[in-house]
């Protein structure tokens, strides 16, 4: 007993988040290759691993039709994997252990705030809580009104499911949908409520929970938020409505020909939000032009903000690196935010998950390329493996048709897109502790 006590304590925090995430991804795939899952009785286990692995890590990527493929058992086991996947598993434990009334010792609250992406340990089971709290809340709201829409659509039973489903699916930025025939929602491009209500969903959940919770706490008081919250805040405006506009312009007359001229207002914005990082789309993904292709591109890769349900390198890590170079190119020496100084290390830590990001996409879409040589086109393949890196979930088709070796590298971005870059680094090299050496400095020619 006391050997295997030892195992487990020795097992650090990066470490514990990559495996429990493996744990829930496995379990969800035995749970959807049951007969009583699917309407055919059967689900091949390599389709099942894919499936609960975008739920768990909240993309949206499917090989399947979600809808038709699976029974009402099998959507909730994927309902579940979604929730679990966008809350983390971490955070889900602690509420049962404040629930039972556990204690929670130190190391699992530092588990906790790793997976959390928070410095602190103060706090960090209150947060927990008001996260659940939130969560619920809002999929609750978001759930209400889309009932308004789907219970007309497709009855009480069936409109009550699909409304909380999508809110859920919505709210954690999966992307995952009931609409049937791989459609998601382009059949509502020109629908407000629909449109407004999911947009609402995906930005909350994307904006992260500590800074919702600065928000609650200082009401409307911007001067008086974390640096953190002003900067995603700003942020988050930005890359909602500059992109959409330019969206417009692009798409206009090509994928939003057919809609009324607010329905190509809303597809705009729809295609802004849903990118970071939501998986739900209005207009056909593949038939875009390359330019609107590449500037959501962009976008997956940003994605939302960290400590949320969105995934991508996070926005204040473009945001960090944005101040930065700012900052050097006005000849500072420190970079600085909103009358802010920020720290060497964070400086450092978001050009590391920018480099290292960038690497392990560039090698998995080398290394698809050479799988599928030009199928469906270099840009499609860029765009498919960013979106499961990014734990988007638009898809061109590319995860559907590729061959098992492309789906298990998707799985892999999937999976290291929800865990983290520098979590699953760690993970991996381990992390190791060096004593404090001050070595001389030298300068080496750049640029």
């Amino acid at each position: 007993m006391k050997k295997k006590s030892k195992i487990t304590n020795d097992i650090k925090p990066t470490k514990i988040i990559p495996i429990g995430f493996m744990g829930v991804i496995f379990i969800g795939t035995l749970l959807l290759m049951l007969p009583i899952s699917t309407r055919s009785g059967h689900l091949s286990f390599f389709d099942a691993l894919f499936e609960a692995t975008s739920a768990t890590c909240v993309t949206g990527l499917i090989v399947v039709d979600t809808a038709t493929t699976f029974t009402n058992f099998g959507q909730f086991v994927l309902l579940l994997l979604i929730q679990l996947g966008g809350l983390g598993f971490m955070a889900v434990a602690t509420i049962l252990f404040v629930i039972l009334g556990k204690k929670i010792s130190l190391k699992e609250r530092m588990t906790m705030a790793e997976s959390m992406g928070e410095d602190r340990l103060q706090g960090i089971i209150k947060l927990a809580v008001q996260m659940a709290k939130i969560t619920f809340i809002v999929e609750g709201c978001g759930a209400l009104l889309l009932m308004i829409r789907f219970i007309p659509d497709f009855g009480v039973m069936q409109g009550i499911w699909k409304s909380i489903f999508t809110s859920v699916s919505a709210f954690c930025n999966a992307g995952f949908d009931l609409m049937g025939n791989y459609q998601s929602l382009v059949n509502y491009a020109n629908d407000p409520l629909i449109n407004i209500t999911i947009c609402l969903l995906i930005v909350i959940g994307g904006l992260g929970f500590g800074v919702i919770q600065d928000i609650l706490i200082k009401k409307n008081h911007f001067k008086n938020y974390r640096l953190q919250t002003k900067v995603v805040l700003t942020v988050t405006l930005g890359l909602i409505f500059i992109p959409a506009i330019i969206f417009y312009l692009l798409e206009q007359d090509a994928t939003m020909g057919m809609l009324t001229p607010g329905g190509k207002i809303l597809a705009s914005i729809f295609q802004s939000v849903t990118c970071r990082t939501a998986g739900f789309n209005t207009i056909d993904q593949l038939a875009m032009k390359n330019s609107s292709k590449l500037l959501s591109i962009g976008l997956m890769f940003i994605g939302g903000a960290p400590a949320g349900t969105a995934g991508g390198i996070k926005l204040t890590t473009i945001s960090v690196m944005f101040f930065s170079i700012r900052s050097y190119l006005k000849g500072n020496q420190k970079a600085e935010a909103y009358e802010r100084y920020i720290s060497r290390s964070t400086i450092i830590k978001a050009f590391s998950i920018f480099f290292i990001a960038f690497t392990t996409l560039m090698t998995g879409v080398f290394i698809v390329s050479i799988v599928e040589g030009d199928h469906l086109g270099f840009i499609n393949q860029l765009y498919e493996l960013t979106s499961a890196i990014a734990t988007v979930g638009l898809s061109v088709g590319v995860s559907g048709t590729a061959s098992l070796l492309t789906r298990a590298i998707i799985c892999l971005m999937m999976f290291t897109g929800r865990v983290g870059i520098l979590t699953v680094a760690f993970a991996v090299g381990g992390k190791k502790e060096k004593p404090y050496i001050q070595y001389p400095e030298a300068d080496i020619m750049v640029g």
